[in-house]
């Protein structure tokens, strides 16, 4: 790596860890209020996703547009700006709304400019780096946040602003060669064509569709844990339940390190058979009783996960560079990936709400990931070069 790719990962894990830690402090803060209605936490979260999706051809234009370095703090600073409303007891779904709303001018700014600072035989091992140090934010930012938030929930959240505001710090010092250029089209306009393009051939497809997979798969994952491990394993504080999301990330960390030594962009076909797996696994974690089995088949989860998401991520960043639109590239890939996840966790907050048992919703994703694994995989080529905009 060099020096601006680790202080990138550097920052990442700042940014990525105060997400997570806000994310426990604000459902231990909704824990604590008498009668919390089932749907509530799956709207907290869909709060956060909702930004992606309005968003998405404004904040792509802007990473296309300004320096991303740049982008990266002033998105750290809205972030930071909505944990701080959190300290003066603004409503929880609103505030980390606006922590949504920095996340999505995060994400293409982050994506973006990988291309920009290492070439495309690398672009796979980038990617891993920054998946990695992703999900040990998410271990180390679910479990201290969700065990200072239970203790001194004012000390969490401070915590969590004074990350964001160092990573922010960070990012400008991340030197970036590539000088934005966003062109003539209007944000409107660059965001359909982008959107058009990511859909246009099998392989683009099968990316975009994968990665839309596999977030809908895991927010819902993620929040049904919140109700299944009190319900099949009797835990009642937000730490236990944090504690298990961190076998998950173990598992992801390592599936992404694993990544770029079995899956190269030129066999990206072969991330079918890792989708396949976390379907698989999924379904078995439905039948678990034990603490000990709900950890191992986590690690299952996160490991297939894992070697799903890099290859296909880095797979639309290279379609993203190549069309001279990487920001618009990634904001379009987030608009998949959040629309599904909103109807992922709609479905499932109305499921909920209706009496629906969380271990019949595990068994039911499992099913739905095996079945659009299939369906997405369709016509996909076993074997070709790496993505091209209007290419097979």
């Amino acid at each position: 790596m060099n020096n601006s790719i680790k202080r990138l990962v550097m920052a990442q894990f700042l940014s990525a860890f105060a997400d997570n830690a806000v994310l426990f402090a604000t459902i231990s803060m909704a824990m604590a209020r008498v009668d919390l209605p089932a749907w509530y936490v799956p709207a907290l979260q869909g709060s956060f996703l909702v930004a992606y999706v309005v968003l998405a051809p404004w904040v792509g234009h802007a990473a296309d547009r300004f320096r991303k370095p740049r982008l990266l703090t002033w998105a750290n600073a809205i972030k930071g700006l909505g944990a701080g409303l959190l300290i003066f007891e603004v409503e929880p779904i609103l505030a980390y709304g606006l922590v949504g709303a920095g996340a999505a001018l995060y994400s293409p700014a982050k994506y973006g400019i990988l291309p920009e600072l290492c070439d495309k035989d690398h672009l796979v091992k980038a990617n891993g780096w920054i998946e990695g140090s992703t999900i040990v934010a998410i271990v180390v930012g679910a479990v201290l946040g969700a065990f200072v938030a239970d203790r001194v929930l004012m000390g969490a959240l401070i915590m969590v602003v004074a990350c964001y505001a160092l990573s922010g710090l960070l990012a400008l010092t991340i030197h970036s060669p590539e000088k934005p250029h966003a062109g003539d089209e209007g944000p409107i306009q660059r965001f359909t064509h982008m959107a058009k393009t990511l859909v246009a051939t099998p392989r683009a497809r099968f990316a975009t569709l994968g990665v839309t997979l596999f977030w809908s798969s895991s927010v819902v994952l993620r929040v049904a844990l919140v109700a299944w491990a009190p319900l099949v394993l009797a835990m009642s504080k937000t730490t236990e339940i944090a504690e298990l999301t961190l076998f998950t990330a173990l598992g992801i960390a390592l599936g992404a390190f694993l990544a770029p030594k079995l899956i190269q962009l030129d066999r990206l076909s072969r991330a079918r058979y890792a989708a396949y797996a976390m379907g698989l696994a999924i379904l078995l974690f439905s039948t678990v009783e034990t603490v000990m089995m709900a950890r191992l088949v986590l690690v299952l989860i996160g490991i297939a996960g894992g070697l799903f998401v890099v290859p296909v991520n880095a797979a639309l960043q290279e379609i993203g560079h190549r069309s001279g639109k990487s920001g618009a590239a990634v904001a379009v890939q987030h608009f998949y990936e959040n629309s599904g996840m909103l109807i992922a966790m709609g479905i499932f907050a109305v499921t909920a709400g209706q009496g629906a048992s969380p271990v019949t919703s595990l068994a039911v994703l499992g099913g739905l990931v095996l079945l659009v694994t299939f369906i997405v995989s369709m016509h996909l080529p076993a074997r070709g070069t790496t993505v091209e905009p209007g290419h097979d």
